[in-house]
């Protein structure tokens, strides 16, 4: 009787999971069963006992609503831990909840997406907590390498992909090309940025201090970096920075849309110097096959379009860009020979491949 070897027992016996470790959500894909969790990246702490009182969406409700002693906190900033004692237990009960009523005998291999380009410190930080939190196997895959695979971008072959991943905290722009990263840039400004500067606007124009969640209601419901066929506009409440008291403002599409100028400028102008560093033969493939965006950003209204005018360059945003990362790891679970060389190695743990 023939038994399979101790990779086989491993697949058969562990838990796969792929985590899209986001600055505004987390997604957790567990293999077989695809995303199981998407959850904000937000943990609320009793400072007086130092426990976790809430995690997710449950803790991302407590944000600005908390009394004295709990502080609801996002232990992510930029793309990178901050805080990571908190990470740490974010991660543990991720993990614990993607695969609760399971008895597997191995500890989970965990495939882990972060921003490119941040340091070796950083990707230890990532590899260790994750690591603490349970994990057997810890591999880290840059974003927008993981996002090209989910959309099933053919990376390996000799042509050019370019792909840009607008998160929360980070937007990754990537040319890729025979499995590696031709050129990259990461940029500071995403998600996060975006609703700073609706909170800033609101403050020097309309003298009202807007609280974050109103602002990321704001962006999703009417935001629109391009004018569209009929205003959008919304009520918001905020504080009154003469009166200090309640005041309700309408906002419309156009507020957004100045809001948001410097900060897409920087984005299209960044883009553009990646074009400029990019081979001919791999800018021709791009010129020919498009741009791909991925993360929560590219749902902003009009920012495919406006991207597309301003390069000249066929843009298309990926079905369900959201999840694209995590699917992304997911697709490396399924076979992780095949991709280990698209892994970010770090203190020599990956063994060579054969």
């Amino acid at each position: 009787m023939k038994f399979p070897g101790i990779k086989n027992f491993r697949r058969l016996f562990s838990h796969d999971v792929g985590i899209d470790l986001g600055t505004a959500n987390t997604l957790v894909y567990l293999r077989g069963k695809g995303i199981v969790i998407n959850e904000p990246s937000v943990v609320a702490v009793n400072q007086k006992t130092g426990q976790i009182v809430a995690i997710g969406t449950e803790a991302r409700a407590m944000l600005g609503r908390t009394p004295g002693h709990i502080l609801a906190i996002k232990p992510l900033v930029d793309g990178v831990i901050s805080d990571f004692e908190i990470t740490e237990e974010m991660i543990s009960y991720l993990l614990s909840r993607a695969t609760v009523g399971s008895n597997k005998v191995f500890s989970p291999r965990v495939v882990v997406g972060v921003p490119s380009g941040i340091t070796d410190v950083e990707i230890r930080a990532v590899r260790d907590a994750t690591r603490n939190a349970g994990a057997g196997e810890v591999h880290i895959i840059e974003e927008p390498m993981a996002a090209a695979i989910g959309m099933r971008l053919p990376i390996h072959d000799p042509v050019g992909n370019m792909v840009i991943d607008i998160g929360g905290g980070t937007s990754d722009i990537a040319i890729i090309s025979l499995g590696g990263v031709v050129k990259s840039r990461n940029l500071r400004i995403a998600g996060d940025k975006f609703n700073s500067d609706i909170i800033a606007h609101v403050r020097n124009q309309f003298k009202v201090l807007l609280g974050e969640k109103t602002a990321e209601m704001v962006k999703i419901s009417i935001g629109s970096v391009l004018p569209t066929h009929a205003p959008l506009e919304m009520p918001v409440k905020g504080r009154d920075l003469v009166s200090g008291l309640p005041r309700e403002i309408i906002l419309t599409d156009m507020d957004i849309r100045d809001a948001l100028s410097q900060s897409m400028e920087s984005l299209i102008e960044t883009i553009k110097e990646v074009l400029e560093s990019t081979p001919p033969d791999i800018l021709s493939d791009i010129m020919h096959r498009g741009v791909y965006l991925s993360g929560g950003g590219a749902l902003v209204k009009g920012l495919a379009e406006l991207i597309e005018s301003e390069i000249h360059i066929p843009v298309h945003v990926a079905a369900d860009p959201l999840t694209a990362v995590a699917r992304g790891t997911g697709i490396i679970l399924e076979d992780l020979e095949s991709f280990r060389d698209l892994l970010v190695e770090n203190e020599g743990e990956l063994p060579p491949k054969k």
